[in-house]
């Protein structure tokens, strides 16, 4: 690992440095993934926290942040937000100067109003700002009930109030899960394409996909982000970098299925199907996707349908939604019609542009009206389609349906960093330090949540985003849930193994994920796959968070650990969108490819060596289970049933799987079909044709409409099918 342990003097922080940090939440220290503790350099310390806006040039500017730190605290008569579990007891401090009457109530969502009653407190005052100030103690009451309330402190010198959120004690959703397993689909929808698709997978694809999975038993589906990109062409093709978390992609939409295509006149229509049917000659290659083209091709016909009228109904109901969806869509779709006029290096971006509330905004939000509008009415019919999606997944048996995955982060740039640039920091992005597969680091060029800024704005915009993911889904996977927890923050121009880890309130964080998802009916899966905490997988289990385990990764200091030891509230896989496909994996893709590019951080051989006694290992796991015939001993004869071929391998693999006790098992359907491409590189950009692969076999290009009938497919079904219910 690069500048690991040794650091020149001048790169050492000193220890009020050392303190100033920690008392913001920057680590001055970190475990590698190979075990070792490193020390982050001062630096770092410094950059971190001038993008947390915390002065720390100079030992006169630590002393007096320092200082600052201690009495923050006491300079708010109530702390910006209050995050409580329900039952449990809890308590609130308010500051007031010294001797003044204080009282505090709680006013519940559903207007109900609460006393609080005070406790003994023998805190000293202190002197702030040349004001004696004191902490009077007050108990919450425990029997509150969820939600978002209101808690008001009045003081003799005027009113003071804060957000109170009351969290579950634990996510019930998933209860259920515990007496029956279930298997699903895991897809990238994007790449998986029907005979109408517009070169691209779709909601209604999703709908028919989830239809057919659900014939052959499976219990949900799980796709990629399907948040918002670019509002025109040319669009970023990875879903993991969105301009918008809170928003959806258009590029989804079936526009056959909008209500007002059967409106169009004769001429309109014809253009529309041949403008499909131009795009649908895709849907036959395994070549590259091509985003844009597909893009641009439905922008048209939208633009088209966005001039039919809308029946009474019709209007009422997207009227619902707008109001419904406040301020946030207003100002999201007023970046999508500004970002229509202006490239990304426009320098409006920075000046009378700068930000949604400045007056030249004001004034395009009127001169823009019928932009906004459009924008508005593409995320509700994306809405409509997703809702139309879960349905479809309901009713054909999916007890949980249609799981959706959030993004780390946003785009620089995009909406999210526009319009929710006074909760982010900057000057730093998001990424991983290196790691097993990534020995280089990751940047993912994301702007981080500020956790002060955040706390202080009661957490709205990442409740929001939370109502939105959540509207239409039966669960949702939070990709890298550890982020809730730290983040590894890198300064702007330094190289990923130049970060440190910022704290957030995990506890608040993880908290507000579960109220809006119990409210949803929907269960959480987080991905917590990489370097973490030993004790944070016991804190997500605690709350009723699933966890995400892949056959590769799980073992302990003796090697892989067996199926009996995975855990039950877990997602379990032999596959991950950030690996090759399973056969590409077992015959080594993964090795070759990073060697390919320059992302190997020790010699080609020893890396594939390692590869094949890592896999190796788990397959030996898996005959010990009679899953798989043993290896053909030196000098022996290989026959068919002492060589199995790699789909036999496949199907062990996910047989073994089912031996776990994990409620939830992911079928990968690169897996089922027989791809071997890798979809995701981490760690590249333009290297390597991220999320550009469509679903593909040994034949070429697999349909949702060829799907029933596909050999691989209903093998690796029938495997689930009898493992899990046998008597079926």
């Amino acid at each position: 690992m690069a500048d690991g342990k040794h650091h020149d003097s001048a790169d050492i922080a000193d220890a009020y440095l050392l303190e100033l940090a920690a008392a913001h939440g920057v680590g001055t220290s970190y475990r590698g993934w190979d075990g070792a503790e490193y020390p982050v350099k001062a630096g770092t310390l410094h950059s971190v926290l001038t993008a947390l806006g915390i002065p720390s040039q100079g030992a006169g500017e630590v002393q007096r942040s320092l200082h600052e730190a201690r009495l923050a605290p006491w300079r708010r008569i109530l702390p910006p937000v209050l995050v409580v579990r329900e039952g449990r007891s809890a308590e609130v401090n308010v500051h007031v100067p010294h001797g003044r009457r204080v009282a505090v109530r709680i006013i519940a969502e559903d207007g109900t109003s609460h006393e609080a009653a005070q406790r003994e407190n023998w805190d000293e005052p202190v002197d702030v700002d040349g004001v004696l100030t004191g902490r009077a103690t007050f108990g919450i009451p425990d029997h509150l009930p969820l939600g978002w309330h209101t808690l008001q402190a009045d003081t003799d010198g005027g009113m003071a109030e804060c957000q109170l959120v009351v969290t579950p004690q634990r996510l019930r959703t998933a209860d259920a899960l515990a007496e029956r397993r279930e298997w699903g689909l895991t897809a990238q929808l994007y790449s998986v394409r029907s005979r109408r698709s517009w070169g691209i997978g779709d909601l209604a694809d999703l709908a028919d996909l989830a239809a057919v999975s659900a014939h052959d038993g499976a219990g949900f589906i799980l796709i990629n982000p399907l948040h918002a990109a670019e509002p025109r062409p040319p669009i970023e093709d990875s879903p993991y970098l969105p301009t918008s978390r809170r928003f959806f992609n258009p590029l989804y939409l079936r526009v056959e299925d909008i209500p007002e295509y059967a409106g169009l006149d004769g001429e309109a229509r014809a253009g529309i199907i041949g403008d499909a049917q131009e795009q649908q000659t895709a849907n036959l290659s395994a070549d590259l996707l091509d985003r844009n083209s597909s893009y641009a091709a439905k922008l048209a016909a939208l633009e088209h349908l966005f001039t039919v009228p809308r029946n009474a109904d019709r209007n009422r109901e997207f009227t619902a939604f707008r109001t419904g969806q406040g301020q946030g869509l207003e100002d999201f779709a007023l970046w999508s019609a500004l970002a229509e006029r202006l490239e990304p290096s426009a320098p409006e971006w920075t000046t009378e542009a700068a930000s949604p509330g400045t007056a030249y905004c004001a004034e395009l939000r009127t001169r823009l009206a019928d932009r906004i509008e459009f924008h508005s009415w593409l995320q509700w019919l994306c809405d409509q389609q997703l809702e139309s999606a879960q349905h479809s997944a309901r009713q054909s048996g999916m007890p949980v349906g249609v799981i959706h995955d959030l993004a780390v982060g946003v785009k620089l740039g995009g909406a999210d960093a526009w319009t929710l640039a006074s909760v982010l920091a900057r000057g730093v992005t998001v990424g991983a330090p290196p790691d097993m597969f990534n020995q280089q680091g990751q940047n993912w060029t994301q702007p981080p949540w500020h956790p002060v800024k955040l706390a202080e704005s009661g957490y709205a915009a990442y409740r929001d985003m939370l109502r939105t993911v959540l509207r239409h889904a039966g669960g949702v996977r939070v990709d890298h849930i550890l982020g809730l927890f730290r983040l590894w923050w890198i300064p702007e121009g330094a190289g990923p193994a130049h970060g440190t880890y910022v704290y957030y309130d995990h506890e608040a964080l993880i908290g507000i994920l579960a109220l809006e998802a119990q409210r949803a009916g929907a269960v959480v899966i987080g991905e917590d796959l990489g370097v973490f905490e030993p004790w944070v997988r016991d804190y997500l289990a605690e709350r009723g968070i699933f966890g995400t385990s892949i056959l590769w990764f799980e073992h302990d200091a003796n090697g892989p650990i067996p199926p009996e030891r995975y855990r039950q509230q877990c997602l379990t896989s032999a596959n991950t969108h950030d690996l090759p496909p399973t056969a590409g994996y077992l015959a080594g893709e993964h090795v070759t490819l990073r060697e390919s590019l320059g992302l190997l951080g020790r010699p080609v051989a020893e890396e594939r060596a390692a590869a094949i006694a890592e896999q190796e290992a788990v397959l030996a796991l898996v005959r010990e289970r009679g899953l798989l015939p043993e290896p053909v001993a030196a000098g022996e004869s290989a026959t068919e049933s002492a060589a199995p071929d790699t789909r036999a391998m496949v199907e062990a693999l996910y047989a073994f799987s089912t031996l776990t006790p994990s409620s939830l098992l992911g079928v990968a359907l690169v897996d089922a079909v027989g791809e071997t491409r890798t979809q995701n590189q981490p760690g590249t950009s333009t290297e390597y044709p991220n999320w550009c692969i469509p679903l593909a076999g040994p034949g070429g290009t697999v349909l949702v409409d060829e799907l029933p009938e596909n050999p691989g497919y209903r093998s690796l079904v029938r495997t689930m099918q009898t493992a899990l219910r046998p008597q079926a």
